[in-house]
């Protein structure tokens, strides 16, 4: 052991080093287990008769040790005397002859020792050095051996849930990490666990170090014979520096120069400024850029007089008036009082309270200083073309239809525009003859008409309406015969199916006294009927039901006499529904709302927000790009289809709730009834370039129905060819307006 350790001890005594405590002599510990293959291989070496004069730190490092205590170790291993290094060399020589089982089952097949070693610092079975791994990332291996082999990556197949019953199952679990060099995965032993958990906790790695051991006073108190250090001092110790020399002539320079300016003595005096020294005196708050003085209070006139003129004293009536007032609603705060001299006054009782109010008007209400444009008022106002130049439309009354001793709900216009079908709460249907105002014929249906549509088909002669939870088909029998026969014979030729089909409505045959009278079919529902309304070819027609749930809405086939819910769930109360004039869509108005439904492909197109309280109409233009709607909060709104869910505008022109709107067929007219008994005619044009906006100008209110229970016109439409448009009312009747 004198060989290695000489040049050590000789470098070392060129300056005295004081000698270290000896470690207190600690229980033997058993080697961990994971230790016991390297100390076996170790052993052969000394057997050999190598240099077995290595230091410990050396051993470990050709042993595959790692060294936790080199410093304690080689003291100790100084005072250990060579019997008993030998005796060790001669057990360990013994058990070199048989080979280690622990050994065997570590090593590589090929016996090189190098093959699974791993230290902490460098992992020698991947040799790509410093280059990152995630190059690797996307090659399934993840570097190469010494020999130039290609290190794969293990195959990871397990998904998180293998990895949480692994979890579940293994205990060793949590001490299982992944080698990112290699990508297998290591399960660390108790020792690699304990040294993570004291450098988790701020420790030392080393459990033998103590952090609290015994200082050396290098320095000691006593007097020594010999320095510390016996070197002499240099030459530049006692010479004057050139450098020095340079740099104070430059500093010298520089202030002859004025360029370094000597500190002045601060003034311990405290210094204070004016902060409104700047300030213009005659400015109030100058300081704020944008202040706004607060109001003044009006002054006091005869009213606040102690002895006010005889015509500001309130009578009797007006002061029980005054005191029944809400206080905002009162003119003056106070009742004006006579008094005969200003002596006689007493003590205003709510002085501190208005005080009080004032104060919080200053600093609680917010004031803002707008900047005024000057813009000539004409120039807000848009331009639209005059009423005269938007002709024809109708401008005054021509006939009124009497007859209905209830009020008027609801009318329709046949296809040809001769003849008009009116139903009223009398429980009565009457057919009119549109020209002259006759009555042609009186159909008595016994219950209140909610709502009435003539089939839109010229070829077919027939009228719907709606009585309770029945929809009652009419042939009304006028006009060509041969249409009124032909019609007769579409319903006729109906034959029923063998099985009957169950459905949400059940269709009856009309008896023979029933078919006297024109009555057809019956089609009944198990709730009242609110309106019912045609497809444009005549073949379909949907009804709505006052019920709650997904059928409200039914849509019947006249053809096939079959009937059906299009819905599966509720979105609200339904209002109103309409067919669209040349697309297979469906228009549903709830409360808030109006949804575009597509039949073929059953699925929801667009939804509308009217933003209205409550929707109360709808109709649908006949090229089929816009929508109004009107609600009963005085609002028409008007859709857009093209342009956004959200309303193209909002005419408020009415006072009072809207009960229906209508489109012209072949016109660019639109008009909305309200129940403040006026019917207001509009000018709507629709362009076919889709650049421009339509053009919506109102250009004539029509009145002529009076007032009866708060409800004033219930239902409009126009003539199929005519610019006219028929009203029905509150009051019983129906009028023309040409």
């Amino acid at each position: 052991m004198a060989g290695p350790r000489g040049p050590e001890r000789k470098a070392s005594g060129a300056q005295p080093r004081k000698r270290r405590p000896e470690p207190e002599p600690e229980p033997e510990r058993e080697p961990p287990p994971e230790e016991l293959p390297f100390l076996c291989d170790s052993a052969p070496s000394h057997a050999d008769g190598s240099d077995s004069g290595l230091s410990d730190s050396e051993e470990s490092v050709f042993s595959g040790l790692e060294d936790s205590s080199s410093d304690c170790s080689e003291d100790s291993s100084e005072g250990e005397d060579g019997a008993s290094r030998r005796g060790m060399e001669e057990t360990s020589g013994e058990q070199a002859g048989a080979p280690c089982p622990t050994t065997e089952a570590v090593s590589s097949p090929k016996g090189n020792e190098y093959a699974e070693d791993s230290s902490d610092e460098e992992d020698i079975r991947n040799t790509v050095g410093n280059v990152p791994l995630a190059w690797y990332e996307d090659f399934p291996h993840v570097g190469y051996d010494l020999d130039g082999k290609r290190i794969y990556k293990p195959l990871r197949t397990r998904d998180e849930l293998d990895r949480f019953l692994d979890k579940m199952d293994d205990p060793d679990f949590w001490r299982t990490v992944q080698d990112r060099t290699t990508g297998h995965d290591l399960r660390l032993t108790d020792e690699q666990v304990a040294l993570v958990r004291r450098l988790q906790r701020g420790q030392f790695g080393d459990v033998d170090f103590s952090p609290c051991e015994p200082a050396v006073d290098f320095f000691s108190g006593d007097l020594m014979i010999h320095p510390v250090t016996n070197r002499p001092a240099d030459k530049r110790s006692f010479i004057p520096s050139l450098v020095e020399k340079e740099k104070v002539s430059r500093m010298v320079h520089a202030i002859k120069m004025g360029w370094i300016q000597p500190r002045r003595p601060r003034d311990p005096a405290p210094r204070f400024y004016d902060l409104w020294a700047q300030e213009d005196p005659s400015a109030v708050l100058g300081r704020h850029k944008m202040h706004v003085p607060a109001p003044k209070l009006a002054l006091p006139g005869h009213a606040e007089s102690y002895n006010p003129p005889p015509e500001y004293l309130p009578s009797e009536e007006e002061r029980m008036a005054w005191a029944q007032q809400e206080p905002g609603e009162r003119k003056l705060n106070f009742l004006p009082q006579k008094f005969l001299s200003l002596r006689a006054v007493p003590a205003y009782d709510r002085f501190i309270q208005e005080r009080f109010e004032r104060c919080l008007d200053l600093y609680l209400c917010p004031r803002q200083r707008k900047m005024r444009v000057n813009v000539d008022p004409e120039d807000l106002i848009p331009k639209l073309p005059r009423p005269r130049d938007l002709q024809p439309f109708p401008v005054c009354q021509a006939l009124v239809y009497r007859g209905h001793s209830d009020l008027v709900r609801c009318l329709s216009v046949s296809p040809g525009g001769q003849w008009l079908v009116s139903g009223s709460d009398d429980g009565s249907l009457r057919l009119w003859e549109v020209a002259t105002a006759r009555c042609m014929r009186t159909l008595p249906v016994g219950g209140v008409v909610r709502s009435v549509a003539w089939n839109p088909n010229p070829t077919v002669c027939l009228v719907a309406a709606a009585i309770d939870d029945t929809v009652l088909l009419i042939n009304p029998a006028l006009g060509d015969r041969l249409l009124v026969g032909s019609t007769d014979q579409l319903l006729g030729a109906f034959t029923p199916p063998e099985e009957p089909v169950l459905q949400t409505a059940r269709w009856q045959e009309a008896s023979e006294e029933e078919c006297q009278w024109g009555l057809r079919l019956r089609i009944c529902h198990s709730k009242p009927v609110t309106q019912v309304t045609w497809h444009g070819r005549g073949d379909y027609l949907a009804v709505v039901l006052a019920s709650p749930g997904h059928t409200q809405v039914l849509i019947h086939q006249l053809s096939r006499r079959r009937s059906q819910s299009p819905f599966r769930r509720s979105h609200g109360q339904v209002q109103r529904v309409a067919f669209h004039p040349t697309r297979p869509f469906l228009l549903v108005a709830s409360q808030r709302s109006v949804r575009i439904y597509h039949l073929l492909r059953q699925e929801l197109t667009k939804k509308l927000m009217p933003n209205c309280k409550w929707v109360s109409s709808l109709a649908v233009h006949p090229a089929g790009d816009n929508i109004i709607c009107g609600s009963y909060d005085s609002k028409l709104v008007w859709f857009d289809l093209d342009l956004s869910t959200k309303p193209y505008k909002v005419l408020r022109h009415h006072k009072k709730a809207l009960r229906a709107v209508a489109f012209h067929p072949r016109y660019p007219l639109f008009a909305s009834g309200s129940d403040d008994g006026s019917v207001i005619v509009c000018h709507g044009m629709v362009y076919s370039d889709l650049l421009q906006n339509p053009l919506l100008v109102p250009v004539k209110v029509l009145k002529g129905h009076t007032l009866a229970r708060d409800l004033g016109v219930l239902d409009v439409a126009f003539h199929p060819t005519q610019p006219w448009v028929f009203s029905s009312g509150a009051d019983g009747t129906v009028r023309l307006f040409t």
